[in-house]
């Protein structure tokens, strides 16, 4: 997985500080959709959102890091008490996490706060927050279909 996406020396140097970090790749060690890690999905994500954000001469660095951290909630959501709730909560525990470990600025904290929207009732405030939230979504139904596995 990493070689696909560290192939774009670009890509690589807007995640640079992120990928050094022992909890992001912690992140392997939950499932987020079908048999998709957490930290696969959110590397497609990120990658498509920089990609994207690129093309529109938009802010992709921000596209690229707050996409990679929008699920940093770093717990399995999968038969605990948090499945019903998780998708209204996941966004501000993820943040939480991120700007425990990262410096963060106010677009890839709009990203990862608001990227479960219109669950989470306010709308981002930036345009690449509404890309990463069209590309996530994209991703999880890929992903839940299982398309191209």
């Amino acid at each position: 997985m990493k070689e696909v996406f560290f192939n774009n020396e670009d890509y690589a140097a807007c995640i640079s500080d992120l990928i050094g970090h022992e909890m992001l790749w912690s992140m392997r060690n939950y499932i987020q959709h079908a048999n998709i890690s957490c930290i696969e999905h959110s590397f497609y994500v990120s990658y498509v959102s920089y990609l994207v954000c690129k093309w529109l001469k938009l802010d992709y660095i921000s596209a690229a890091r707050g996409g990679l951290l929008h699920d940093f909630f770093l717990y399995d959501w999968h038969g605990t008490g948090m499945k019903g709730m998780h998708g209204l909560r996941h966004p501000r525990i993820a943040l939480q996490n991120a700007n425990k470990y990262f410096d963060l600025n106010n677009i890839e904290k709009d990203i990862i706060r608001k990227h479960m929207w219109p669950l989470t009732i306010i709308p981002p405030k930036h345009k690449e927050a509404f890309i990463v939230i069209l590309i996530d979504k994209y991703c999880a139904c890929m992903e839940i279909l299982r398309f191209g596995k």
